[in-house]
């Protein structure tokens, strides 16, 4: 992804991307190598973050900013404190966090197992407490304001058939992104969250033709959207200049949440 507002903002910023390999989180990690930032790829799958990594960093050609790869399972302590430390000391610290390691199964209620329920939770929500947490014990590369994005959802504040563990984590996302918002503004870090609504990735193909069409019919931007956009939304967040927003969720959903355009009565 090239964007020509972005190239060279981030220079000298290192972020660290988890779920970084695949979907949402290589958008958003390819994004902000273009504009400048050393990028560590951070994901579950050691054989595909390295490769994608080594990709970056031969076929970006916006920036010629350091990528390294580390494998990552968020739901794990000693896996967490080993990936900061990977980061210092190969890149000096960390600058910017993006929260975007996630799973989204779909059960019914009645079908559903606690040990479902507690990895849904495992992932999306100690994941995201356990990496900001070490985030704000590690000293970042340039030493100036630092910035945590997590990636939320749309689901957070619209009920899913199927998806009360799904729903329920990024409602808790979202409240753990202002209560770490205020816990850390005395430290000179933000915390805000991306929302996305329905986004063209790999994952999306598992979804019914139905579920697609009926709603991307219901939103005001009548498509689903792209990895790009989510990325964008995080570099506005994680830019020098949005230093006076912190506790906020930006949804980049194609106006879903604004509600369903009726007929006039």
């Amino acid at each position: 992804m090239t964007d020509d507002s972005s190239p060279g903002r981030l220079d000298g910023t290192v972020v660290l991307v988890t779920g970084g390999a695949q979907g949402i989180g290589r958008g958003i990690a390819d994004a902000f190598h273009d504009a400048g930032a050393t990028v560590v790829v951070a994901d579950l799958d050691e054989t595909r973050t390295e490769r994608f990594a080594a990709e970056l960093a031969a076929t970006s050609v916006a920036s010629p900013a350091p990528v390294s790869a580390v494998r990552l399972d968020v739901r794990d302590p000693g896996s967490v404190t080993a990936a900061f430390e990977h980061a210092t000391t190969r890149h000096g610290g960390v600058d910017v966090l993006v929260n975007c390691a996630g799973v989204y199964p779909n059960t019914p209620v009645l079908d559903m197992t606690a040990a479902e329920w507690d990895e849904v939770f495992a992932v999306n929500v100690r994941g995201v407490m356990l990496t900001s947490q070490a985030f704000a014990r590690t000293s970042g590369a340039l030493g100036g304001g630092r910035r945590i994005v997590n990636v939320s959802s749309g689901a957070a504040r619209s009920a899913r058939v199927g998806a009360a563990h799904y729903c329920s984590s990024k409602a808790a996302v979202e409240m753990l992104t202002r209560v770490l918002a205020l816990e850390f503004a005395p430290s000179g870090i933000t915390v805000n969250a991306v929302a996305p609504g329905l986004i063209e990735v790999p994952a999306t193909l598992a979804l019914s033709a139905e579920y697609v069409t009926t709603l991307v019919a219901g939103q005001p931007v009548h498509r689903m959207g792209t990895p790009a956009e989510i990325a964008r939304a995080c570099l506005f967040l994680a830019d020098p200049d949005s230093s006076f927003i912190t506790g906020s969720v930006l949804d980049v959903d194609g106006g879903f949440l604004a509600g369903t355009a009726l007929p006039p009565n």
